[in-house]
């Protein structure tokens, strides 16, 4: 179904201003490593999008099994696919051994609050027409426990950060095509396999209007692009220092009293 939609998204004309974000955020992040990166792979569905930032990167498609080469690459970037993964786990983990020593994983993918107003609005306008809830927004990992992953596949220097995107629509259908236009649709094994009741679409978009309208009569959907780095652990790394091997206390570089546990005066 995924494969289906995106392949829709193409022929109709996609609408990737989210990638095309994403792109300028990774070429910026890129520009801030103090190093030459000379066999990048790039793990995305729209490789289109990135081919400026990653000229002459290896194209990988995000398929359960990655078609990468252990230790083949000293840059790999999972772009803007990672949230629809049966696996992401397994997807990091074969990243990462792709990966040459000291080599870098890049990831950036939806997470967090992205459409948290579409997922309220429509759970609350079927609950109210049906009485019943089906899965209609792909589940959003929380940026704590993507941030994990990164050093639980075995990468170094683990970092995790969200930039946030407000983007403003004239009405939520105009939101609901750009999003059937990224291949961003329902494409979730318990989905409603028939069209969802006029009722139902109604009665969200309604609410829609009225929880997020501004003062213009525009609407607000949230896009959190979560984003994790890690790298291939290497000597040349910093390593934290033991415990206890501090040569400087810590209230002598503040110049201030140090006290036991429990024992400050007031």
């Amino acid at each position: 179904m995924l494969t289906r939609q995106r392949a829709r998204a193409l022929r109709a004309g996609p609408e990737l201003f989210l990638h095309e974000d994403a792109a300028v955020e990774l070429q910026e992040r890129l520009l801030e490593v103090n190093k030459e990166f000379t066999s990048p792979a790039l793990i995305t569905p729209f490789p289109s999008v990135f081919a400026d930032v990653l000229p002459g990167a290896k194209v990988v498609a995000d398929t359960d099994r990655l078609d990468l080469e252990d230790g083949a690459h000293d840059l790999v970037v999972h772009a803007m696919c990672l949230h629809w993964a049966n696996d992401p786990v397994g997807q990091m983990v074969q990243a990462a051994r792709a990966l040459k020593p000291d080599g870098l994983f890049l990831c950036v993918m939806f997470g967090g609050r992205t459409l948290s107003e579409l997922r309220a609005c429509l759970a609350e306008a079927e609950i109210a027409v049906s009485g019943g809830l089906s899965p209609r927004v792909l589940p959003m990992g929380e940026i704590r426990e993507l941030g994990a992953l990164i050093q639980r596949v075995g990468l170094a220097l683990p970092v995790a950060d969200t930039v946030t995107r407000h983007v403003k629509y004239s009405d939520p259908m105009t939101l609901l095509r750009d999003l059937r236009h990224m291949g961003e649709g329902n494409a979730l094994n318990g989905r409603i396999r028939h069209f969802t009741r006029r009722t139902v679409l109604i009665e969200a978009l309604q609410r829609y209007v009225d929880a997020h309208c501004d003062d213009q009569g525009r609407v607000t959907a949230t896009f959190d692009m979560v984003w994790l780095t890690g790298w291939k652990p290497h000597t040349s790394q910093q390593k934290p220092l033991r415990p206890g091997s501090a040569q400087q206390r810590l209230a002598d570089a503040l110049g201030t009293q140090e006290y036991p546990s429990g024992e400050r005066p007031i």
